[in-house]
């Protein structure tokens, strides 16, 4: 139920336990240690919806010091957060790289372009030379997902001419792995010949390459740094197996109107379900406009306890209509909270029954529930 004043007015509570969250980093940096190498983590996009405000200064207080974001602005959102931090200077990577005109807030914010293309390593070097020193970047190696990074082509170009790029700083060449949710995968083991063999062509500080997901293929994946991202947030990186990680969020709708269907009738828009003579339907406070999609329209569940109510009819907007009939009536009245997300039906169960990702779930959580933060310090 409802315990204060904020939750009463809400529709709908997102908890987000950063106890969870530390002890799912804390793994990922132990199974780095077992291969003398370590643990950064992905906070793009927010800390993947669920606030980089709350997020990056409970991973760096439990021993995370290297971050990677997409944009500029994200990495210096961070870096001001963190300098609040006592002695808080952990390394921010920028995965979109240089930006037009953005090369001087890497060097006054002391962040690190990671480079996808050679135009960005000449640029990078340019202003690095008018500045008299050399500042650390990335090289980014598309040794296979074909989206960012310096191709085949750039590659050996970059290769051929190293003696031009004896003064560019290079702290971490990194690549990305496209199938590692799928180990047996060949592309895997593609990808990891391809970066072994840059790497043995290149200098450089350390290398990166596993993911969430490519953490778990094997020390030979881990090199010197890998990078959590979406399964610090509780989503599964071992989808083929049982989910290694703690439960992160727990999203709960609350009940607006419980009423009995005495005759049969439609249920939502389009009449998409049609309750029968007997049926409860229980309303929450919740809908589309909260991130909760509206392709779990007549397939998703809830819970309230362990006591599983259907969705039925159309997810809108803003309301979600439930089938309690099976339920009994005291468990479920006016204002009683819902598991939407939560321990019987977690994120990528969820994601599953809505055909997407637990990524995508996760980034598109409403600005309207209320959110209550637990543990992390």
């Amino acid at each position: 139920m409802s315990d204060t004043p904020k939750q009463q007015r809400a529709g709908a509570v997102l908890t987000i336990d950063l106890d969870a969250l530390t002890s799912n980093w804390r793994l990922y940096a132990d199974k780095a240690r077992g291969s003398n190498a370590k643990a950064g983590a992905v906070i793009k996009a927010s800390a993947y919806g669920l606030d980089v405000a709350r997020v990056a200064p409970a991973l760096h207080l439990a021993g995370c010091d290297t971050f990677f974001v997409a944009t500029i602005d994200e990495a210096i959102q961070i870096r001001n957060i963190l300098g609040k931090i006592d002695q808080a200077n952990p390394s921010i990577h920028v995965f979109y790289g240089l930006m037009d005109g953005c090369e001087r807030d890497f060097s006054q914010y002391d962040l690190i372009p990671v480079l996808n293309t050679l135009g960005e390593v000449e640029a990078w070097r340019a202003f690095c030379g008018g500045l008299g020193t050399s500042l650390p970047c990335d090289i980014h190696i598309d040794t296979g997902m074909s989206r960012l990074g310096l191709d085949e082509h750039e590659l050996q170009k970059f290769i051929t001419n190293m003696d031009q790029y004896i003064g560019l700083n290079i702290n971490t060449i990194m690549s990305h792995l496209a199938c590692a949710e799928t180990p047996e995968h060949i592309e895997n083991k593609r990808q990891l010949e391809r970066f072994t063999t840059a790497l043995s062509k290149i200098n450089f500080t350390q290398a990166s390459l596993a993911n969430s997901s490519g953490a778990f293929l094997g020390p030979n994946y881990h090199f010197d740094l890998i990078r959590p991202g979406v399964a610090l947030y509780g989503a599964n990186p071992t989808p083929d197996k049982p989910n290694p990680m703690k439960q992160v969020v727990r999203l709960q709708g609350k009940v607006l109107q419980v009423r009995a269907i005495d005759t049969p009738r439609g249920v939502g828009y389009g009449s998409t379900f049609e309750a029968s003579q007997g049926t409860r339907i229980a309303t929450l406070a919740m809908g589309y406009a909260d991130g909760y999609p509206r392709s779990l329209s007549n397939v998703g569940e809830v819970y309230f306890g362990e006591h599983k109510a259907p969705i039925v009819g159309r997810v809108s907007m803003d309301l979600i209509t439930i089938d309690v009939t099976d339920i009994p009536a005291h468990i479920v009245h006016v204002g009683q909270l819902a598991d939407v997300i939560g321990p019987l039906n977690p994120i990528d169960d969820v994601a599953d029954k809505a055909g997407t990702i637990g990524y995508e779930l996760l980034t598109q959580l409403g600005s309207r529930y209320d959110r209550k933060y637990t543990g992390g310090n």
